[in-house]
């Protein structure tokens, strides 16, 4: 049997690469490509995104582009290049499947559409979403927090306990969990005092009376977007979650049903 092609994109955001290799190795049946923006914009074009259909690839994101950090000042939000958004428009058109992890849901805060692939968007500056105003969100961690598994059918939770610890950072940010198979969420305590603004932290300035409002407890989740199959893992953050064996089984069982999505859409 073949491995499983998966074309991971990071930069952005900083994250321990020894640990996250470490992980990406233990995948079994797994074969695994890392790209780093700036170098990733080369593969978003409807040229690149084209041949990695014909490679029959997942795609797997673990990056944050559209948005540059300035130390202890206010961050640039930068709009998508119109190659940027022809590509996804191509990934979804051809059913690549998208894997998206942890930071990946604050990426391209500008595009409204970016939000609706992921169904959420995690924001670290106030913004308007789907014509309401929010504040920026909240992230909490180290967090110890424990796993609920919603749906124990689905492919993506086989194997898993019906719950498991992991200690890791959790988000405060609007998800659309009307609109997703909700498949995991963490009973991490959602209320606003023990979150952190995500504006003041990356200006290293006072929060004030930040206070967000409460949003869903869903860390995993996945949903159709156009043709593609989507799947959204909040968790993440950094060694702990890496080495865990449950997020590993998480990580791997995602891939292989994600592959099998693409064989599925393939067929159609």
């Amino acid at each position: 049997m073949s491995s499983l092609r998966v074309t991971w994109i990071v930069g952005g955001h900083p994250y321990d690469e020894t640990a996250f290799a470490d992980m990406l190795k233990s995948l079994d049946g797994v074969e695994s490509d890392v790209l780093k923006w700036p170098d990733a914009s080369a593969l978003f074009t409807v040229n690149g995104i084209e041949q990695m259909h014909r490679e029959g690839r997942v795609l797997a994101l673990y990056d944050l582009p559209g948005i540059h950090f300035n130390k202890g000042s206010e961050p640039d939000l930068i709009d998508p290049p119109s190659t940027v958004i022809e590509a996804w428009k191509r990934i979804t058109q051809l059913g690549i499947p998208v894997l998206a992890m942890h930071h990946a849901i604050a990426s391209w805060p500008t595009w409204p559409l970016f939000a609706e692939i992921l169904k959420g968007r995690f924001h670290y500056v106030p913004a308007t979403l789907r014509g309401k105003r929010y504040i920026d969100s909240g992230w909490a961690n180290p967090v110890h927090q424990i796993f609920d598994v919603l749906l124990p059918s689905h492919p993506i939770c086989e194997g898993l306990p019906e719950s498991f610890e992991l200690t890791d950072e959790t988000y405060l940010c609007p998800i659309f969990e009307d609109e997703v198979t909700a498949l995991i969420s963490t009973r991490a305590n959602g209320d606003s005092s023990n979150f952190s603004s995500a504006y003041a932290a990356i200006r290293r300035a006072d929060a004030g009376d930040w206070f967000h409002q409460d949003e869903s407890r869903l860390v995993a989740w996945t949903h159709q977007y156009e043709m593609s199959t989507v799947v959204y893992l909040q968790p993440g953050d950094g060694p702990l979650a890496f080495s865990n064996d449950h997020y590993r089984k998480l990580i791997s069982n995602t891939l292989c049903w994600l592959g099998k999505e693409r064989e599925r859409i393939n067929e159609k």
